[in-house]
């Protein structure tokens, strides 16, 4: 029954609009580039706010107490000690370039406690204000869990600094009162480093099977996390044959299709691996068929390419959603939820690719090993849905962020016109109507930016080492002025192309333009354009209609 309560769950989750889904990928220093941890993030929610948090490092008094407000909902849980120094923190990312990102799977009813008080959320953000490290942030968020109780259900965690990249899995303890005393407070854990040269990924689905018992440089767990399972009576073989995932978070063919499908996507574009062999597993149609929890990267990947990652929509895939009439007539790579639907009395699910409308943030932490901690990692950040989403670039260093990022200028119900959150969310939605036309110069306009700010972050690190040999006081300032200024500058860029976008495709046709992008006009006033182009439908769509419409549409030949 359990078992059954976790599959109905999840399953309900795809057939109903509760689909706060998050997706993270993880890429280890070996596998990249430029020999920088990375970690990518998308918290994906109906109803999450995007917005760049800002946690100054700070000294408490002893015995001061840190309120918990649940993360997402504001629901009070209770009190903890405050740390009596925290460290600074950008976003999902501190000072010493530990960054961690989740993705929820839910889990068995019976691990939930009701009377936990630290949440997966919480404990992610005083993990990064009291971690120097991703062990230390392991060590902090598992024994906060054990000491106080865990609020949330079963979560899988990335955790990476610029040395080392961890995946971890959690979930609460089944409650059990003695004397109203729960003794069984806490959590059952494990976590998995991820070799060097390797990538893994995320989405929703506990991805943890069988890990080494004896192996403490590479995997640490809970001490009762079998044990924990059999008193439950949730498995009874032998330790080295236990699984966590499918233990604590069993899968079933509609979750590993909505979740698994993501990881598989990433695997297939960057591993090493012939993913095709996994393809039934992905589909789910074969679950038996798991893929593996890491494989090895087949090139070093590039901060973009991360990025772009972000921007899947199975593209060129048997699961492209461009290759059905649920696309349009604009070959829209999205569908609105619910994600099941049902005809005939039987049962269909539309894929859920890794961008998505409901993004409320989404980030890429580039841990970076040979930078000075007074310089630090590049907290990459956007709001809203990758794919239409542009990233600016956050030193870790820095000591303020742009008010147009910032908690409280607007929300999820209050519109704000100097918020970015606000100012993307205008383009996605526009870009959503006409995706062929204008999605395509949303992201091309993206990719210029990107591409320039990544090659100016180069200059500005090398402004900043020479900073901090002769001038080391003004090398904050400088990464705070720089991250500040440039996601000002991005706000505003946005919101002229809010305008622009608007005047230029406006009523379903495109305006005719000059080499230089102005807008050409009909050659006898300068405020009345020429005939537009009228671009239409995809073919998809066209053979669509027609057999819909039958002969009601038909033109006979005079």
């Amino acid at each position: 029954m359990r078992r059954l309560f976790l599959i109905l769950s999840v399953i309900g989750m795809f057939w109903t609009n509760s689909t706060d889904a998050c997706t993270n990928l993880l890429i280890t220093k070996g596998a990249t580039a430029n020999g920088s941890s990375m970690v990518s993030y998308s918290a994906d929610s109906h109803t999450r706010y995007g917005v760049l948090v800002h946690y100054p490092a700070q000294q408490y008094p002893k015995g001061t107490m840190l309120k918990i407000y649940e993360w997402g909902k504001g629901r009070f849980l209770g009190e903890i000690a405050q740390a009596e120094q925290t460290y600074s923190v950008i976003g999902n990312m501190n000072e010493y370039q530990v960054v961690i990102g989740e993705s929820t799977w839910g889990g068995l009813e019976s691990q939930i406690d009701p009377e936990g008080v630290v949440d997966y959320g919480s404990l992610m953000y005083i993990a990064l204000q009291r971690a120097k490290t991703a062990r230390e942030a392991i060590k902090v968020f598992t024994s906060l869990a054990n000491e106080y109780g865990y609020a949330s259900s079963g979560e899988s965690i990335s955790i990476a600094d610029p040395n080392e990249v961890w995946f971890l899995e959690i979930i609460g303890k089944a409650p059990k009162k003695v004397n109203g005393v729960n003794i069984n407070k806490g959590a059952v854990w494990v976590a998995v480093r991820i070799p060097d040269g390797y990538i893994s990924a995320h989405a929703n689905q506990a991805r943890i099977t069988k890990f080494p018992l004896n192996d403490p440089d590479n995997c640490m767990y809970a001490q009762d996390v079998i044990s924990h399972a059999r008193e439950q009576g949730l498995y009874s073989g032998s330790d080295k044959d236990f699984s966590f995932a499918d233990t604590y978070g069993p899968a079933d063919g509609a979750t590993i299709r909505g979740c698994d499908a993501r990881v598989w996507s990433f695997f297939n574009r960057y591993g090493e691996e012939d993913m095709s062999k996994y393809l039934d597993y992905a589909l789910g149609k074969n679950t038996k068929n798991r893929m593996p929890l890491y494989v090895k990267a087949k090139q070093k990947l590039s901060l973009k390419n991360v990025a772009d990652m972000m921007r899947d929509h199975y593209e060129g895939t048997e699961m492209d959603m461009t290759n059905d009439i649920g696309a349009g007539g604009n070959v829209l790579p999205y569908r609105w939820r619910p994600m099941g639907f049902e005809v005939d009395g039987k049962q269909y699910i539309n894929e859920r690719a890794i961008a998505t409308q409901q993004t409320g943030f989404w980030f890429v932490g580039e841990c970076r090993p040979n930078v000075p901690k007074e310089i630090g990692g590049i907290f990459w950040f956007g709001v809203d849905d990758a794919a239409t989403s542009p990233l600016t670039p956050v030193y870790t260093s820095s000591k303020a962020i742009s008010k147009n990022y910032a908690l409280g200028n607007g929300s999820m119900i209050e519109y704000s016109p100097t918020s970015m959150f606000w100012a993307v969310n205008r383009i996605a939605q526009f870009a959503y109507l006409r995706y062929n036309h204008i999605g395509k110069e949303v992201r091309s306009i993206i990719d210029d930016h990107e591409k320039a700010r990544i090659a100016e972050t180069q200059a500005i690190d090398k402004t900043a080492l020479t900073l901090l040999r002769d001038n080391p006081a003004f090398v904050s300032e400088f990464l705070t002025n720089y991250s500040v200024n440039t996601a000002n500058s991005l706000f505003e860029k946005w919101k002229n192309l809010d305008e622009y976008l608007l005047v230029k495709y406006i009523d379903g046709n495109t305006k005719k333009q000059n080499p230089d992008g102005s807008f050409k006009n009909n050659g006898f006033s300068p405020q009345i354009p020429p005939t537009p182009d009228f671009p239409g439908y995809s073919e998809l769509w066209k053979k669509a209609v027609k057999e819909s419409a039958g002969a009601r549409l038909l033109m006979d030949k005079k």
